[in-house]
């Protein structure tokens, strides 16, 4: 027991200390359990046997990762994009596992071996490419729409991966008639899970959520999730299957982001400990005497990967620009990778040797993600001329647009912070020119007549295009530190004395940006806090004078250049009474009420003065209701007035 719970410690604070090194140097997570495991595995400082049980625990972890797959799988989402995941996805997945096999049968492994490595090769990381195209702001480019078609398309494609690769270890003669077998079994299987599961998978919910208990609901998660990965088991296939169906039907209940929030910490506490069982499997020995092999594997896989994917984007998208990065963007292996490496290892498709050279070139390809990724803009630039001309093209837009403007407001960032900026600019008649890297927003935007153009705000050559030496200010209105401080750095540089607005979530980054040379930095949250306090200070019958002087002075604490307007001394003010100061009041009619039956006009509170602001009527309010509307006991109504004005209304409303 004692050394059990010295082997649990041991675990725990080498996995601790090295995700937080990973996390330090920005890297994933998965990266950091995968060294716990090869640095407390059985090959390196053996702490942990590398038992069938351990695996098997590991196993879980798949299956979850399998129904979080399921939870995200929308056939909405897949008919938007389905000529990417559909079109280019299925190609870039077929394309890699023939090309693999092919080259498995020149260096004498059997097709068999072969199919089972493609499909291995195949896939590409979700969690780091998806994580990196969210940083840099390309989700919605071209080659990052691209990018995420064809990992959706790979997440599919290990259902029947996770059934053909078992089939495959049989003898060539019943190989045929097995697949067959193993994918009619599949078909049936499924098909009984998603007819009538369906059929009593809501009504089931619905009565353990009436039950209003988060322990019980949690349960009936877990219990639905391994009961079908339990079935599919029993039926000959893959518990990972099960989870996916199960993820799947969830998916299309009320249910779905509950269950995704709850099932969070058990996957990825299972997950870790899936990627620390993969990294125990690594042999450091085997890797030193096999070091040629594993290049080889390596240089196979990153250039030979990108190059497929950026030929079959461009034949896609005739883009050659987009069509690189997508290729650069999907080179290295992926977390499914290692789910198919540890099915093919299960059933002795590949020879132990090989096993551990393609394990540590996926690991090493995966390493190197990140970089390639930063860098595939100068590679794209070098290796496409015709990228040369769209950047010219792309500055000339940016440049026409900018030209006639003068003392014009340049707004990085057109989502919905930036359009509701654009709004106020419009009312005020200040000229602007907005700059985003959404092509479909920007598309939009340009056909209603706004000043909206595609381009990197980060880059030197687009904020002097968008004319940065005229401008009069320069607002930041997405959260993203890392390209703020780019921002910030080419402003200081070029134009110093002009100044930049930044938006910030919180507090943590504010002085940072100060120091960079922000102007001001407005803090989501903290501006978010200032609003909830007025309301509720409001509805708590604090007079509306009192309300506005506390956000002007808070305001006045936090924002330099509102500090000379509000920072008057109170003794110079000259204010009404409190008494006569307008505020909120709340009436709650009874049913026995004189209100009740009349209307808003009948019961004359305008002509006292005193505004109905909104009426509550049985948690569903109306704001600025008309004077037909008839009131019923239980309304809430909220009245705006002085306060003797207020007492009267409400004995009005009262006895009449």
């Amino acid at each position: 027991m004692t050394n059990s719970l010295q082997l649990l410690l041991i675990l725990l604070a080498v996995a601790v200390g090295v995700v937080v090194l990973c996390r330090t140097l920005h890297l994933s997570a998965m990266l950091g359990y995968l060294i716990v495991g090869i640095l407390i595995g059985p090959h390196a400082l053996g702490w942990i046997p590398d038992t069938p049980e351990t695996r098997h625990l590991a196993e879980f972890g798949v299956v979850f990762l399998m129904f979080s797959i399921g939870l995200e799988f929308s056939l909405a989402r897949l008919r938007i994009m389905q000529r990417t995941v559909f079109g280019l996805g299925t190609a870039q997945v077929l394309a890699t596992m023939v090309l693999v096999m092919l080259a498995s049968l020149f260096f004498g492994l059997g097709w068999q071996a072969g199919l089972a490595l493609g499909g291995v090769l195949a896939m590409s990381s979700t969690a780091i490419v998806s994580k990196m195209l969210v940083e840099r702001a390309e989700l919605n480019t071209p080659h990052g729409q691209n990018i995420m078609g064809v990992l959706l398309f790979q997440d599919l494609a290990v259902v029947p991966l996770i059934i053909v690769i078992p089939a495959l270890a049989s003898s060539a003669g019943d190989l045929p008639a097995t697949i067959a077998l193993a994918m009619l079994k599949a078909s049936l299987v499924l098909a009984a899970l998603l007819i009538f599961g369906q059929r009593l998978l809501r009504p089931w919910f619905h009565l353990v959520a009436q039950q209003k208990s988060s322990e019980l609901f949690m349960l009936n998660v877990l219990l639905f999730t391994l009961g079908l990965a339990w079935i599919t088991d029993l039926s000959g296939l893959s518990m990972a299957l099960g989870a996916f169906v199960a993820g799947m039907l969830i998916s299309e209940t009320e249910y779905r982001y509950q269950v995704e929030e709850d099932i969070k910490p058990f996957r990825d506490v299972l997950l870790g400990l899936f990627f620390v069982t993969i990294g125990m499997r690594l042999d450091l020995g085997s890797v030193v005497s096999g070091f040629g092999w594993i290049v080889l594997v390596l240089l196979i896989l990153l250039p030979f990967k990108a190059l497929v994917v950026a030929l079959l984007a461009r034949w896609f998208s005739g883009d050659w620009g987009a069509a690189i990065r997508s290729g650069m963007g999907l080179a290295q292996a992926g977390e499914f990778g290692f789910v198919l490496l540890t099915l093919t290892g299960a059933v002795n498709l590949l020879p132990p040797e090989v096993m551990q050279n393609v394990l540590a070139a996926m690991l090493i390809s995966m390493v190197l993600a990140p970089f390639l990724i930063q860098h595939a803009e100068v590679i794209v630039r070098r290796v496409s001329p015709a990228e040369w001309m769209n950047r010219a093209m792309q500055l000339h837009q940016i440049a026409v647009k900018s030209m006639a403007a003068d003392a014009h407001i340049i707004i990085c960032g057109y989502g919905r912070s930036g359009q509701a900026l654009a709004r106020f600019m419009d009312q005020e008649n200040v000229h602007f020119i907005a700059l985003d890297l959404d092509s479909r927003r920007v598309r939009e935007a340009a056909a209603a007549g706004e000043g909206v153009v595609y381009g990197d705000a980060g880059k030197r050559e687009v904020l002097l295009a968008a004319g940065l030496m005229r401008a009069k200010t320069l607002v930041i209105t997405y959260d993203d530190k890392h390209s703020a401080l780019k921002i910030l750095h080419h402003v200081n540089e070029l134009h110093p004395g002009l100044p930049v607005i930044v938006r910030a979530a919180d507090e943590t980054h504010v002085e940072a940006l100060k120091q960079a040379g922000a102007a001001e930095v407005v803090a989501e949250v903290l501006e978010g806090s200032v609003m909830l306090a007025s309301q509720a200070l409001l509805m708590s019958g604090v007079p509306l004078n009192r309300v506005i002087r506390r956000i002007q002075e808070n305001r006045a604490q936090r924002y330099r250049v509102f500090s000379g307007f509000f920072s008057i001394p109170a003794e110079t003010v000259v204010e009404a009474t409190e008494s006569l100061q307008p505020r909120f009041f709340s009436v709650l009619l009874g049913e026995s009420d004189f209100g009740v039956g009349k209307t808003l006009d009948e019961v004359g509170l305008a002509e006292m003065e005193v505004e109905v602001n909104s009426v509550r009527r049985h948690n569903v309010r109306g704001t600025q209701p008309a004077g037909d509307m008839v009131l019923r006991g239980g309304d809430v109504l909220v009245l705006l007035g002085q306060q003797l004005a207020l007492l009267a209304a409400e004995k009005r409303l009262r006895e009449g």
